[in-house]
């Protein structure tokens, strides 16, 4: 990798370029999406932490998760959305949820990645919206929940 200073255009061209090696495309994004949420659904888990907030919306929730994934692994530009009030607001999520939505996001990759190398591909940038999530949902490990700021706290 060079040192050079990349522009926005410049970065966003290179991360759609080596999608586009990874055979990593629009049609790829919804086999992806449509197989992943087809397991959590049917998790015993899973599927009803999603439901709880989803309900009969799942369509519009998978065109959401479309637009997400191509942006986050195309820079696709198409998300504009807050996930982590609509994360927040999933009462039966625990932290543990976190590893298996990642098993099951690792296993449909492997049974569908147009490369081997789409695998760490996602799994790097899921690994890294999962510690995300986690954080603004639970706090960091052992110190329990982020407190909610009020206008006295330093």
């Amino acid at each position: 990798m060079s040192n050079e200073v990349q522009t926005a255009d410049e970065r966003r061209k290179a991360i759609q370029v080596g999608a586009d090696e990874l055979g990593i495309d629009d049609a790829y994004i919804s086999t992806l999406v449509d197989t992943f949420y087809g397991k959590v659904r049917a998790h015993p888990l899973l599927g009803p932490v999603f439901d709880e907030k989803i309900g009969d919306n799942w369509d519009v929730h998978l065109t959401r998760m479309k637009d997400f994934w191509a942006s986050v692994a195309m820079n696709a530009g198409r998300y504009s959305g807050k996930p982590v009030p609509k994360h927040k607001a999933l009462s039966r999520a625990q932290p543990w949820h976190f590893n298996i939505w990642l098993a099951l996001f690792h296993e449909t990759l492997e049974e569908t990645a147009p490369a081997p190398g789409a695998v760490p591909y996602f799994m790097e940038r899921a690994e890294r919206i999962a510690e995300s999530l986690q954080l603004a949902m639970f706090g960091v490990a052992g110190l329990g929940a982020p407190k909610p700021q009020t206008e006295k706290s330093p």
